[in-house]
């Protein structure tokens, strides 16, 4: 097979292929403490102060946050200037979910098994979202060996004990049942031949408490959860966009006015409890990076939930994943899964030198690789510099058929641009991968707006200011069923009064008392990547 490298490229693997033996018999160090500070300080995006601004108005007023949802944050309602007839809802609903993803299909089905009447609303279609494309797997401490308490520590480590405590314990602790219920429901996890589920570690993991289906983990799960939405006859609005959070006259969230995406009309949804479960922010391209985010992660659950009154907690914190793919430019940002590397693949540079142990978390790994780009080591492609990750390694390791066996998504990505990842290295780079921080959300999900909650991606502080592999999927998850449980019994309790959009008057008079003139609307709900004139 002849492959679509470079002259120069391919010199850098005969380099890679040279020094590979020794590298396997010698496993690179981890960094020290102070090591890790000092890297991150210096070349991870978030220390780049320029690509950040102030929060002028709102619940965050005078904190941090990149430009680009700072712009989004303060921009003009959708409903600006719109004549809405708030007392005559398209919907009447007991739970109204706003995304289709993992969380979003876990509230609903929750909030359906405990009796309300749910909708959900999904601007894309249901499992249109970053849960199908999550690669690596899930965590929990199921095994004899772990425990919820190990994982904690993990987890609060691996945030830089930024985290909110009281978040991390819930995730630890429902994680084992969250992973039987999937099973139950029908998750194809790996099995060894007495069926025991199969576990791996992750960057920052002190046990192996990853479980994974293949490499196809998110859309694995993501297809049992459509499948029981289904089952459960729980009503899917798709292709509409919710663009504000309604609320009552005595400041309850209160259902959300939605625009249909084909053809622009406004309805009009009532709901007593409202579960946002939108998702990321990838699609804003921070500071220029590429994205694995899907098409609709536009940062949308924020700017509602923020116009509603709810505060954010560390939305000046991202997650760059160390191992996007570089080249080639058909899948350029595309995520290579932390299962790669979990499995034995090593950073190595264009010297064929492995330069940092392949498991450090992730934001120490992307500065890391940032780090040995910009010295000068990198590989240089047709599309950009970047860094091989030395896939050959697995096979090497584990046996022939490893890598086709247990990451056969990857291999199939690849091979479809004449790349076997089992023959030759990939070269990768940091690419924008999750929203570290989200909306404030208390132990049972709901934000500071009284019957809004928030789960998943859209919520802050479980994570602290960095999140360990697998823990998005559990996240995800954990919080979604919570939110969805939580909101199953609020319900039976609220009375709405009157529905109003007064608070999002409110924000834009505030806009305006601030100086702030844009032409910027939000929700952005879909990027714009038309060619600027």
């Amino acid at each position: 097979m002849s492959f679509p490298y470079t002259e120069e490229m391919m010199e850098s693997v005969k380099k890679v292929e040279a020094t590979r033996a020794a590298r396997m018999a010698a496993e690179p160090r981890r960094m020290t403490a102070e090591e890790k500070d000092a890297l991150l300080e210096q070349y991870h995006p978030d220390y780049n102060l320029s690509s950040f601004a102030e929060i002028i108005v709102g619940p965050n007023k005078g904190e941090k946050a990149p430009k680009e949802l700072v712009e989004l944050l303060q921009a003009k309602s959708r409903v600006q200037g719109m004549t809405l007839d708030l007392a005559h809802p398209d919907y009447d609903v007991d739970v109204l979910v706003i995304g289709g993803g993992g969380s979003g299909a876990s509230a609903a089905i929750e909030a359906h098994e405990a009796g309300a009447n749910v909708m959900i609303v999904t601007k894309l279609r249901i499992g249109d979202a970053n849960t199908m494309m999550a690669e690596g797997g899930i965590q929990a401490a199921d095994k004899e060996n772990d425990s919820p308490a190990q994982h904690y520590l993990d987890v609060m480590g691996g945030g830089h004990f930024a985290n909110v405590p009281e978040l991390v314990e819930k995730l630890v602790m429902d994680g084992p049942d969250c992973i039987k219920w999937l099973n139950d429901l029908g998750v194809l996890f790996d099995k060894d031949k007495d069926g025991n589920m199969i576990t791996t570690h992750g960057g920052g993991t002190s046990r192996k408490r990853m479980h994974a289906a293949a490499d196809y983990s998110g859309a694995e799960i993501m297809r049992v959860l459509r499948d029981e939405v289904q089952n459960r006859k729980i009503p899917v609005v798709d292709f509409t966009s919710a663009i504000e959070i309604i609320k009552d006259t005595e400041g309850k969230a209160a259902g959300a006015v939605l625009q249909n995406m084909e053809t622009g009309e406004i309805l009009i949804a009532r709901a007593k409890c409202v579960i946002i479960a939108t998702g990321g922010a990838g699609r804003l391209h921070y500071q220029g990076f590429p994205t694995s985010n899907h098409y609709g992660a536009t940062a949308d659950g924020l700017v509602l939930a923020y116009r509603a009154g709810a505060r954010l907690l560390y939305q000046d914190t991202l997650q760059y994943h160390p191992t996007g793919v570089a080249f080639p430019s058909q899948i350029y940002g595309a995520l290579v899964t932390e299962k790669v590397r979990s499995m034995g693949a090593q950073f190595v540079n264009v010297n064929g030198e492995a330069f940092m142990h392949p498991l450090e978390t992730r934001d120490v790994a992307a500065s890391g690789v940032i780090r040995e780009v910009s010295r000068g080591n990198g590989v240089h492609t047709p599309l950009r510099d970047g860094i091989w990750l030395d896939s050959p390694m697995i096979d090497a390791i584990h046996g022939e058929g490893t890598l086709e066996k247990r990451l056969p998504g990857m291999l199939r990505m690849y091979l479809r641009y004449d790349i076997d990842m089992r023959k030759v290295p990939i070269v990768i780079y940091p690419t924008l991968h999750y929203q570290n921080g989200g909306v404030r959300v208390s132990v049972n999900g709901m934000s500071d707006v009284e019957n809004l909650y928030v789960a998943g991606e859209a919520a802050g502080g479980v994570h602290g200011r960095n999140r360990l592999m697998g823990n998005s999927l559990l996240d995800v998850i954990v919080f979604g069923r919570n939110a969805g449980q939580e909101a199953g019994k609020q319900f039976k309790n609220v009375t709405l009064s009157d529905l109003t959009l007064e608070h999002v008057d409110n924000f834009e008079k505030e806009c305006e008392a601030a100086g702030i003139h844009t032409d910027e609307v939000s929700p952005k709900i879909l990027p714009d990547y038309r060619r600027k004139k």
